[in-house]
């Protein structure tokens, strides 16, 4: 009997690390911030930005456009060069959702999945152009509300610990912050690289550190 019990705990354990939800670890130089997925609402804006962690697709790229009250927006693998213009062009969805070329990865983007999800502190969300259909791997974290961006992009995240090191990064020195007139298109581009860092694990273990 006690070696059943013992079978039957095990079996229970293992189904409930099975059932753990991942999350992402996002590391950069101020810090880490943890974040959850809303995989009930966006189910496929969270599968591709998990597809491009694993794949290590974000490593090296930058938070390149940060503005207070607003967002810090990062993701382009255009950011991993030193060529501070072309940053916010690139990018691409880590899977074939339908959008693009199926034969060119660089083409791949993710249908809008706009949902009832407020811009708040902390939110996830994806960067587009003017285009709903045309999320790829850039995404932005909110720094403050932003109630003007509801159901206009697509909230798939929320940071749920690390909301300092959001006020931090977003304070960082640009163009901008020291000339308020300057209008070239790295105006929000930090002038010291924001590098991040992003893995997936599991909710008990990202908290935990």
């Amino acid at each position: 009997m006690n070696k059943l019990l013992s079978i039957l705990t095990i079996g229970v354990v293992f189904m409930s690390c099975a059932k753990e939800e991942k999350v992402a670890i996002i590391s950069t130089k101020f810090g880490d911030m943890v974040v959850e997925f809303y995989d009930d609402v966006a189910p496929m804006h969270v599968e591709s930005f998990k597809i491009l962690a694993d794949e290590g697709y974000f490593d090296g790229t930058t938070f390149h456009r940060v503005i207070p009250g607003f967002v810090i927006q990062g993701g382009d693998p255009n950011s991993k060069d030193e060529d501070r213009m072309n940053d916010g062009t690139g990018g691409r969805a880590g899977k074939f959702f339908g959008i693009g070329r199926e034969e060119d990865s660089n083409s791949w983007t993710i249908p809008a999945e706009f949902n009832d999800k407020d811009h708040v502190k902390g939110t996830l969300s994806m960067a587009r152009s003017s285009n709903p259909n045309s999320g790829s791997s850039q995404f932005f974290i909110c720094h403050a509300a932003t109630p003007q961006l509801n159901n206009q992009y697509t909230v798939f995240g929320q940071v749920i610990e690390g909301l300092d090191v959001i006020d931090q990064i977003v304070y960082s020195e640009t163009p901008k912050k020291q000339n308020p007139g300057y209008r070239g298109p790295d105006g929000d581009n930090p002038f010291e690289k924001v590098e991040m860092k992003i893995k997936l694990s599991t909710k008990s273990e990202a908290i935990k550190k």
